[in-house]
Formats: structure tokens, sequence, C-alpha cells
């Protein structure tokens, strides 16, 4: 196979590179802190294979987002109504760190961990503007397939 030879950079080139990632990565979070937000939307999707919470700004940037499986959840557990109200309690506390106080709530999707969900975020101090059921609903459906011929 022979010997395999490594370029390696010197150390001044090193320097400058870290120095730039470093700024560039306090800029970015200079940009993302948020200036004391007080209102929020939750959007939750239940699914019968898992949830998922994403907290927004009122227009519409995402600055939280959770799912059972984040969590920890594994397989079938992640679409149950405890994996819900889990991952409900932690969306809780992540937004009482933003200083998120009052939020809407959008919920999509058919699983079970609708309605435990949102009792967990009433339970956890938040105080709810509305409740809106966002699923979507096809009007027609799809075309149905040919007849069979045997």
């Amino acid at each position: 196979m022979g010997k395999k030879h490594i370029i390696q950079k010197p150390d001044e080139e090193l320097l400058k590179e870290r120095e730039k990632v470093e700024t560039a990565a306090k800029k970015e979070i200079k940009i993302q802190a948020p200036q004391k937000i007080k209102e929020g939307k939750i959007y939750i999707s239940s699914s019968y294979n898992n949830t998922l919470m994403t907290l927004t700004d009122s227009q519409g940037n995402t600055l939280i987002w959770t799912s059972a499986g984040n969590i920890g959840f594994k397989g079938t557990k992640k679409g149950t109504p405890f994996a819900a109200s889990k991952v409900a309690e932690v969306m809780a506390q992540r937004a009482r760190k933003l200083g998120i106080e009052r939020v809407e709530i959008l919920v999509r999707g058919v699983g079970s961990g609708r309605e435990s969900a949102i009792r967990s975020l009433v339970n956890r101090g938040l105080e709810i503007l509305s409740i809106e059921d966002i699923t979507p609903i096809p009007h027609n459906g799809c075309r149905p397939p040919k007849v069979r011929r045997v």
C-alpha cells in the first residue's frame, strides 16, 4: 500500500481559521438572541408514530422544537399519550426560559397524543390564547383505482 502522506497546515493558518469560525459563531448568537418575546405559537403534530412540537414567534420563525424521539422514547412508545405529555413538559420549560408566557396552540394530526399534550401545557402554567385544529382534510380525495377485471 505504501505510506500515506498527510499535508498539515502551518500553525498560523490554523489560528486564522479558528478566529474566523469563532467570530462567525458569535455573530450568529447575537442575531438569533430573541428580544424578550412574550407571545408565541406552539404547533403540535401528532401522528400514530410520534409527537412533534414546534415553538415559533408570531411571524412563524422557529425558536424551539422537540419530539418524543428527541426526548428518548423509542419505537411504538413515541406515539403514546404519556410521551406526548413529556414532550409538552419539555416544551413548556424551554418556553419559560425564553420568557414566553402566552401561546396559541395549533394541532395537526390524528394521533393519540393531542389532548394529553394540550393538558400538559395548561398544567405547566402557560397562558393559552386559542386552540386551533389545522389537520388537513381532503375535499374530494385521490382518484379511485380502476375496476379489477379477472
